[in-house]
């Protein structure tokens, strides 16, 4: 990474996915020594805020098609901001979710900078549910649609955010449990999208090679979004929606170690950790194995 500010940015927020306990992941992923990783690296940790995220929500949702949707557009106002300011003040903002609605505020924040923003989606889930199309209403299944303005709620409706993110700038790695609809959007939009039969057929660097290929076309920074449910639940117990036969843990190394060596990642977020479903914080300690190969950690 050419970036040696780092700034941690954590996003305790649940109601995207409607299910506590990825609130309590931020904390538990800094517990597991992400900062004390990240400034053996030689990074200068430039900051380590917490998001003033809503806590609680209605106990009846007011829109069952996107399940609390004033909380979700509250915290991505908050998140933008916050990512924002880190990208103004020349540091590498380090997300930590919280579910992966999350994800939205870090775009927002991010395109308020870049015009043309790559975008690499680690995932077991497409996330390009919207409004219409949503099986659950949770709203961690809908950030990649609300970014390329799919849904009613766009990107740009958050203020300081920029241009929607373009079809041709996002890669999908990891897929293995996509809706209907989003199966049908992919197919016909031609979204990049590297299921695990892709990864398993081809193996993660040629994977990786493509991924890398499309979002530096004509971009002018690539955004990594992680959601540890691309990992398999052997690897990663502690997610809300496991789906078995995911991404193993040196595909994952390798995966972030050949984009680390790039030189063109301008910012990460990791979400989905939930601390109440993992077994001795082994989710959160790996979450911070994925944060540091991205920042460019090798064997040797």
């Amino acid at each position: 990474m050419i970036n040696k500010k780092v700034r941690l940015i954590s996003v305790p927020f649940w109601m995207g996915g409607s299910r506590a306990g990825t609130e309590l992941g931020p904390e538990s992923i800094i517990q597991s020594g992400l900062a004390r990783q990240i400034r053996s690296m030689g990074f200068d940790l430039v900051g380590n805020s917490e998001v003033n995220c809503p806590r609680h929500g209605a106990l009846e949702p007011k829109q069952p098609k996107m399940k609390y949707f004033p909380e979700v557009k509250e915290m991505s106002g908050l998140v933008g901001e916050q990512v924002y300011r880190a990208v103004l003040a020349d540091s590498f903002p380090l997300i930590l979710g919280g579910d992966h609605s999350v994800a939205i505020g870090s775009l927002a924040g991010l395109t308020g900078h870049y015009n043309n923003l790559g975008v690499i989606w680690f995932d077991a889930h497409g996330d390009l549910n919207t409004e219409d199309t949503t099986p659950s209403g949770n709203m961690h299944g809908m950030p990649l649609a609300i970014a390329m303005g799919l849904s009613k709620f766009k990107l740009s409706d958050i203020p300081g955010a920029g241009p929607l993110i373009k079809k041709e700038n996002v890669v999908i790695i990891g897929a293995r449990d996509l809706d209907p609809y989003e199966k049908e959007f992919i197919r016909n939009e031609g979204i990049a999208c590297f299921s695990m039969h892709d990864i398993d057929r081809l193996g993660m660097k040629a994977v990786m090679e493509k991924a890398i290929e499309i979002v530096s076309k004509g971009t002018d920074g690539v955004h990594v979004s992680f959601d540890m449910d691309c990992l398999d639940p052997t690897e990663a117990a502690g997610v809300g929606t496991p789906v078995p036969g995911g991404i193993s843990y040196r595909e994952a190394h390798l995966a972030l170690e050949l984009l680390a060596e790039t030189g063109r990642v301008t910012s990460m977020d990791i979400v989905e950790v939930n601390p109440l479903l993992d077994v001795g914080m082994r989710t959160s300690r790996l979450a911070v194995e994925m944060a540091t190969s991205l920042l460019g950690k090798r064997i040797i």
